[in-house]
């Protein structure tokens, strides 16, 4: 088993302290046990309910050892071994338990003593985060998975002998595909309750298990499930990005060694960028998962940095899958950078993009690349820049289209080529803001919608091309001959 060769590797080597962030310690409990019964060091547990006790034979508690300065200082005076310190977390913050913890470590040549840090979140102190290492439980593969099915339909028949449960053979596979990237505790119960509910593992189980699936994802906060996506039909204009993802779609969906990594979709607000990253998840067929910088940030030293880990490593259990990172800019930007905290979340990110081996399509959207760092901008990072322009008169038209049908109105019943030349300078989502106001006006008139009141709704309307108008003006000039034309 890699997984426990892995872990044995790790504590064998010459690293004092081991930080493992887990939900799965029942799991986790049992690896190390497997490892202490066969090792050459004894191995202890500690828990501030329990105190500290020897776990691959039965020795019985350590007395007095439930105070954690106490556990400790019995650790300092005992002999090799592995400590497995359980939710010992809060208590990183006291400095006397700290030196205890360094003064431990730093005799680990002469006593040969790991302490092993184990919680669902741990921030080491900078004073010894040296002398640590970190480990991350592997998540199951397709042979575990399928283990873990067969296991529980076993469990299920044997518990409804009178019963035979249905297994459709295709539903399988795709159950197994859809449990990819799932701890092996949640992946256990996710399968229990598709067979529970009705004796049987048919196509009618996978969407209540997505559904599962993206709920246990967002419970971080930080990364979202997007379930509002769209396909490129019902999205005006932008044929060049259309006829550049598609010319793309069999090397992301085949995974292939050359498949392509994401692209930056610079532009005026309101053009289209994000309707655009819905639509490449929609047209893909991919779940789309949303980055919110602005949870991101935390005023507490290290937790930023763990919530993007968090982010990314949600992002590969969900692949393949499109990751939009909304108003990119706004996270690499430098805010709370006293600590250069924007530069550790950049080489986070640009390691993450670098290494990953999952099939993850980033969607990077940003009002002002002027905030962006050259790093990430470089071929390799991203395949490719796209400028979303404001819409041509074509593409208004367009759009004013895709928005009466959209209000089961007619767009037959209007001039189309009098609202879009009235609409020039106007973004996608400004025209829709006029529809809608029209709308209401000749509703509250007990009136049908009419070109009249389109056309005196935009002429009421100052876009943001006028508003801002120096500001999109330079963006344009600039994104003109250094980025590739979006419509």
């Amino acid at each position: 088993m890699k997984e426990l060769h892995d872990l044995e590797l790790t504590l064998n080597s010459p690293v004092p302290i081991l930080v493992i962030e887990t939900l799965e310690e029942a799991r986790l409990l049992r690896l190390l046990t497997r490892l202490g019964i066969k090792g050459t060091r004894p191995l202890f547990q500690w828990t501030a309910t329990d105190g500290l006790r020897r776990i691959e034979v039965e020795f019985g508690h350590e007395p007095d050892t439930s105070n954690p300065a106490d556990a400790l200082k019995r650790i300092k005076l005992g002999g090799p071994g592995v400590y497995l310190l359980l939710d010992f977390h809060p208590y990183l913050q006291d400095p006397i338990l700290v030196r205890h913890i360094k003064e431990i470590a730093q005799t680990f040549e002469e006593r040969k003593r790991t302490l092993v840090f184990v919680s669902h979140a741990i921030e080491i102190p900078p004073e010894i985060r040296h002398l640590t290492a970190r480990f991350e439980l592997h998540l199951p593969d397709g042979a575990t998975l399928r283990k873990l099915i067969k296991e529980e339909a076993q469990r299920w028949q044997q518990a409804n002998p009178a019963l035979r449960l249905n297994v459709d053979r295709e539903a399988l596979e795709l159950l197994t595909h859809n449990l990819s990237g799932m701890t092996e505790t949640d992946a256990k119960r996710l399968i229990r309750a598709a067979i529970e509910d009705d004796g049987a593992i048919t196509q009618e189980d996978l969407p209540e298990l997505m559904k599962a699936k993206h709920e246990l994802i967002e419970q971080g906060g930080v990364i979202g499930y997007e379930y509002d996506t769209t396909q490129f039909a019902e999205v005006a204009g932008l044929d060049n990005l259309k006829g550049w993802l598609a010319d793309r779609r069999k090397a992301l969906l085949g995974q292939s060694q050359d498949a392509p990594k994401g692209i930056l979709l610079l532009g005026v607000q309101g053009g289209g960028k994000s309707l655009a990253a819905k639509a490449v998840a929609g047209t893909y067929g991919l779940p789309l998962l949303r980055l919110d910088f602005g949870a991101l940030y935390n005023k507490y030293i290290g937790e930023t940095e763990k919530n993007l880990r968090y982010a990314l490593r949600t992002a590969d259990t969900m692949a393949p899958c499109v990751l939009w990172i909304d108003e990119i800019e706004k996270g690499l930007a430098g805010q709370n950078d006293n600590q250069g905290l924007s530069q550790r979340i950049l080489g986070a990110l640009l390691t993450w993009m670098a290494e990953r081996k999952r099939p993850v399509f980033i969607v990077a959207t940003s009002n002002d690349i002027a905030k962006l760092p050259a790093e990430l901008l470089r071929k390799g990072r991203l395949d490719e820049i796209f400028f979303v322009d404001l819409p041509d008169e074509n593409t208004r038209k367009s759009i004013f289209e895709i928005h009466l049908r959209r209000r089961n109105l007619a767009p037959s019943a209007f001039n189309l080529g009098a609202l879009a030349s009235a609409s020039e300078g106007f973004s996608g989502s400004e025209i829709e803001q006029a529809v809608v106001s029209a709308r209401h006006r000749a509703q509250a008139r007990e009136l049908a919608l009419n070109d009249e009141l389109l056309l005196d709704e935009l002429e009421r309307t100052q876009p943001l091309s006028v508003v801002m108008a120096e500001p999109v003006a330079e963006l344009r000039a600039w994104a003109a001959g250094r980025t590739v034309p979006a419509h």
